[in-house]
């Protein structure tokens, strides 16, 4: 085991980094995507803490999320963070909706890249499944009313998610340009705040999700209808984006590549709307699934997703990330080894073992390396 010092050193002297196209890849191998270089294919995915205070990351996130870069993932990407104040899943969701949020993202973003990782952060809108209380403060009712704190969901129609659900207000053709501004605007956030990765959010039901499934949007406007219409705002929240984050760092999205329900948002859409997207500047597609139907019946299972990368990185000729259930090493290397993505995101396995990266290693017979001040250990 080496220091964090010693490692890069090493990769200065032997040229040690190496492209995704100029490799033979495995979990370890560098990975580079425009100027950023990722250590290794390993990704902590974004995954929601409940712990903020009007949109505020918190001691929680600096310890959660730099916890993880000191234990040896490629990649770090903060929690969904709203881009409007609104569009928060909870009132305690990370936000990125006003520049003071800026200086403590920034505190812990220096941290994480001191340490060897790149720091991402999730831009999302939770559309019509806004406004809802932690999961430990839900009970039997999981909204907030507005007259506890909460607001009133917005959508693409007005159509209720569940049962219990508020019916959220249908979105006009300039709110959702109010919108797409604030996606921009939290982009600028996000590189003021030393971000290296933006993830734009397209999955699990919320708003741009909810524009892409016919099950969510009956419009009959320019944001409604066939797949164009439908995938109209990814394509300008991405342009958006793009105009706000420099071409040098790279641009994920997240979408969930199938419903799991006849009807609704598909594999195919998902490869046409990845192979869309290339060339307005997204270089990963993070492949998840689900989300948008309360109770559509999803077979989980050990990378039960896999397969969504494996197509998307095909047939869109993009880079992916698979996402789902990925919890021993020999799995993960494989996925990479094998051409199924080129990064895999763990999240659940991550909140059991910050020091994932470091075991998988020992177990692969991989070098990574480790803080100075934990040298000792190994």
């Amino acid at each position: 085991m080496v220091s964090v010092v010693q490692y890069q050193r090493i990769k200065k002297k032997e040229s040690f980094v190496m492209s995704a196209e100029t490799s033979s890849p495995h979990l370890f191998s560098p990975l580079t995507l425009r100027d950023v270089t990722f250590r290794n294919r390993i990704v902590v995915s974004p995954m929601c803490q409940y712990s903020s205070d009007d949109g505020f990351a918190s001691d929680w996130h600096f310890v959660h999320l730099g916890s993880r870069a000191i234990g040896g993932a490629g990649l770090v990407i903060a929690e969904a963070a709203g881009v409007e104040a609104r569009g928060r899943i909870s009132p305690q969701d990370l936000g990125i909706y006003k520049d003071e949020h800026i200086e403590p993202l920034r505190r812990i973003n220096r941290f994480i890249h001191e340490h060897g990782s790149v720091a991402g952060i999730q831009l999302s809108h939770a559309g019509r499944k806004a406004s809802t209380r932690r999961p430990w403060d839900r009970g039997n009712d999981a909204l907030v009313p507005e007259s506890d704190g909460g607001w009133k969901p917005v959508a693409p129609s007005a159509i209720a998610f569940d049962n219990g659900y508020p019916m959220p207000a249908e979105l006009s053709v300039s709110e959702i340009g109010g919108i797409i501004t604030a996606f921009g605007a939290a982009a600028r956030r996000a590189f003021e705040a030393e971000f290296r990765v933006i993830e734009l959010h397209a999955a699990h039901g919320y708003l741009l999700h909810e524009f892409l499934s016919p099950l969510s949007n009956q419009r009959t406007d320019q944001y409604g209808g066939n797949f164009d219409r439908r995938t109209r705002i990814v394509r300008e929240v991405v342009g958006e984006i793009r105009r706000h984050w420099p071409e040098r760092l790279p641009l994920f999205i997240r979408l969930s590549a199938t419903e799991w329900t006849d009807g609704g948002w598909s594999p195919d859409e998902s490869a046409m709307l990845s192979r869309q997207l290339k060339p307005l500047g997204v270089d990963l597609i993070d492949c998840s699934s689900g989300g948008n139907v309360p109770k559509a019946t999803i077979p989980v299972g050990s990378g039960y997703q896999t397969a969504f990368a494996e197509k998307i990185r095909r047939e869109a000729s993009i880079a992916t990330g698979a996402v789902g259930m990925i919890t021993s090493p020999q799995q993960a290397d494989h996925i990479i080894r094998t051409g199924q993505a080129d990064m895999v995101l763990l999240a659940r396995e991550l909140l059991r073992d910050p020091y994932w990266p470091s075991r998988a290693a020992k177990e692969l017979k991989q070098e990574i390396p480790a803080p100075i001040q934990y040298v000792r250990a190994w």
